[in-house]
């Protein structure tokens, strides 16, 4: 009841202050305030106000609210673990699978890994006209790895 009496006065109030607006010849600003003043009499004759009172004081509804909230907690905790293991037992071999289909049978000695590395780069080795210093084999590789 009070909550109704309140938004109407706030319209009524609002309509004034848009009246006096398009007096000054200021009418679009008169318009949105009018537009402004006619939502909260529009939601007490729907009825939104007094069901937002309804569920503000009924302890069904915050029960509902608590309950809400702890599903989002267990969705989201169960997110954060998912996320961080790297999801389901099946997804993880996948991917382990994936990872090693990734490499290149060719790739040199950084992409494969320091126990794979050293068969590769020895069979492959190739003598360099390039002094010692500018050995671009590793930037190479990671231009491979990613595709580039």
């Amino acid at each position: 009841m009070i909550a109704e009496t309140v938004c109407s006065a706030v319209a009524a109030a609002g309509l004034g202050i848009a009246a006096v607006t398009a007096y000054r010849k200021r009418f679009l600003t008169a318009a949105r305030l009018a537009a402004y003043s006619l939502v909260p009499l529009g939601l007490v004759m729907t009825g939104v106000v007094e069901w937002a009172a309804d569920t503000a004081f009924s302890p069904t509804a915050w029960a509902g609210v608590g309950v809400l909230g702890a599903a989002w907690l267990l969705f989201m905790t169960t997110r954060a673990v998912e996320r961080r293991t790297g999801g389901t037992r099946k997804e993880r071999s996948a991917a382990r699978a994936a990872q090693r289909e990734a490499v290149a049978p060719a790739a040199s000695a950084p992409s494969l890994g320091p126990a794979a590395a050293r068969p590769a780069a020895r069979s492959e080795s190739k003598p360099s006209k390039a002094p010692a210093g500018e050995d671009f084999s590793d930037i190479e590789a990671i231009l491979k790895k990613h595709g580039i």
